[in-house]
């Protein structure tokens, strides 16, 4: 179903003209103003992702609506999801780390959503679904290593976000919201920071892990330890996703994302 046939369907006041194309690197999304607010409308990716489904980001949202993290979602149908349209400032810089700290120990606190995030579930799908001229040697052994090692066990299980950085970070006011649910799941809180902190100095991440175990009351050595047991995994799964989405799309700019992430890999490989 089209996304004109939806609104006149459920949303007849919605303001055609007012329907705007949102870009982003795994979807895109689209902003619809309506008489009471603007209304955000993703529909099931085409070709299709590893662990995105509509169904779980609007079970997952409908369980986060009253913490107020994520935007409340509206409408469930025909290959469409409808949620509210965060208006706020964004930024390309990480707000600063005791908000960003407590807006995730406040997601963590929330009750899990009822689905793992299987990293090495992903791992093997994204290799399998990478163009055959770019699955080399070295990124099957390291693949393999990983699924030699199994993943490591959660310290503490909680339902995450796993695509937290300042592009879904939203401030509204004195308090932080994320928009673009649909890699969330239930994990390791340790599995979220080490996500997150692939895009920090070592200096910020430090910080933020620090910040984070105060508040969870989780001791911050061990913390610490546990994150660093996951980064090996999220460098594979940030590279491999690169190439998956290349392949899927053919835009150029996923082929040096995916490259940048396999130099960055090469030269942490050597920290771990």
């Amino acid at each position: 179903m089209t996304l004109g046939v939806l609104l006149a369907r459920h949303f007849p006041a919605a303001d055609a003209a007012g329907v705007i194309s949102v870009a982003g690197l795994s979807s895109g999304s689209m902003r619809i103003r309506l008489p009471d607010g603007l209304l955000a409308a993703r529909q099931v990716p085409v070709p299709a992702m590893p662990g995105v489904s509509l169904s779980r980001q609007y079970r997952a949202l409908k369980r986060l609506q009253t913490a107020v993290i994520g935007p409340r979602p509206r409408l469930l149908a025909d290959g469409w999801l409808l949620s509210e349209w965060i208006a706020g400032e964004q930024s390309d810089a990480f707000p600063p780390l005791p908000a960003l700290s407590r807006l995730l120990y406040d997601l963590h606190h929330q009750p899990l959503y009822g689905w793992p995030v299987s990293v090495s579930g992903l791992l093997e799908h994204y290799w399998l679904a990478a163009h055959p001229s770019r699955r080399s040697p070295g990124w099957l052994r390291k693949l393999k290593r990983l699924q030699r090692r199994g993943e490591p066990r959660p310290l503490r299980l909680a339902p995450l976000h796993m695509d937290v950085h300042p592009g879904n970070l939203i401030r509204q006011g004195q308090r932080l919201r994320l928009i673009d649910w649909e890699y969330a799941g239930d994990g390791d809180v340790a599995l979220e920071l080490a996500a997150l902190i692939s895009g920090m100095s070592a200096g910020e991440a430090q910080r933020l892990v620090t910040h984070y175990g105060v508040q969870a009351r989780l001791d911050s050595q061990n913390l610490a330890r546990q994150v660093a047991r996951w980064r090996p995994w999220v460098g594979l799964l940030m590279a491999s996703w690169y190439e998956c989405r290349w392949r899927q799309t053919g835009q150029q700019q996923f082929i040096q994302l995916a490259d940048d992430a396999w130099r960055h890999l090469q030269t942490e490989e050597q920290k771990w």
